[in-house]
């Protein structure tokens, strides 16, 4: 029997905390640096995000840090916890990597983190992922998300050319959760107040008239209203499985731990009632 190749480990990176901000009440930018980030780089996608590893337990992990050696060493319930986010802007000249957070109070794990940390602080994150960057021969753009996809939809539109035709969708809870973006293209936001994560956004996709010619379309957020909008797109307006990039960041109800458990069965069983639903319309 053939020896099984050697399982590639990708290393953390290291950096430190340069400055915080406050952007609106429920929204927190981290902005991280330091010679840690020297060899850190990203491509052309909009939507890059880091794992950013959080100690759990208790746990005080030796140095250098190595992620094998504590799988090892550590019991389970001790190993780092990973939060996604994802990154709002990358400077590679100053090797500064901003991240924003959404707040919900005491709750959760990185929310908090971000709202008290402090200029100094290590942090370690995998990464970056990403797999979406807007296609510049599509006729035009379609960008939908909630607070959670908000620094995607900010950096996607921050890269498009002045010109390009877009429409831009953006729930937040309410007026003074807006924020300004460096671009020439409309956001509608949306204001949720009391009404379900993403109730508004699949009412203004309903109602939106569709430009002629080819669209690219970015949907991302909670996993409820990003199932009905793939099903519009994909089945009802039958747009190109290729010219879409769909994902639900979270799930109301679970935390992240509990839904990048069960994303993968969701996903499936999405897929395949979508599969039916084709077939049934075709």
């Amino acid at each position: 029997m053939a020896e099984r190749p050697a399982r590639t480990v990708r290393k953390p990176h290291s950096a430190r905390v340069v400055r915080t901000e406050r952007l609106t009440p429920h929204m927190q930018r981290v902005v991280l640096g330091g010679e840690g980030l020297a060899g850190f780089a990203v491509g052309t996608s909009t939507d890059h995000y880091v794992k950013l590893l959080f100690p759990s337990g208790g746990a005080e992990y030796p140095d250098p840090f190595d992620m094998e050696r504590i799988r090892e060493e550590f019991p389970r319930e001790q190993w780092p916890v990973t939060r996604t986010y994802t990154v709002r802007a990358w400077d590679p000249v100053h090797h500064e990597l901003t991240l924003d957070f959404v707040l919900h109070g005491d709750e959760g794990l990185a929310g908090p983190w971000a709202a008290r940390v402090q200029p100094g602080e290590l942090v370690r994150f995998m990464g970056p992922g990403g797999a979406y960057a807007p296609d510049l021969d599509a006729d035009w753009h379609l960008l939908v998300g909630d607070e959670s996809a908000l620094p995607a939809i900010a950096a996607t539109l921050e890269s498009l050319p002045a010109g390009v035709r877009v429409h831009a969708f953006v729930e937040v809870s309410g007026p003074d959760e807006e924020q300004k973006i460096t671009s020439d293209a409309e956001v509608v936001w949306l204001h949720r107040g009391d009404r379900p994560v993403g109730e508004a956004l699949v009412e203004a996709v309903r109602s939106l008239e569709f430009p002629e010619g080819r669209v690219h379309a970015f949907v991302h957020g909670e996993a409820g209203f990003v199932k009905e909008l793939r099903r519009l797109l994909r089945v009802d307006l039958q747009v190109p499985r290729e010219d879409l990039s769909i994902s639900g960041y979270w799930r109301n109800g679970h935390t992240e731990d509990r839904w990048q458990a069960t994303k993968r069965e969701w996903n499936a069983q999405v897929e395949a009632e979508q599969e039916a639903a084709e077939a049934a319309a075709s």
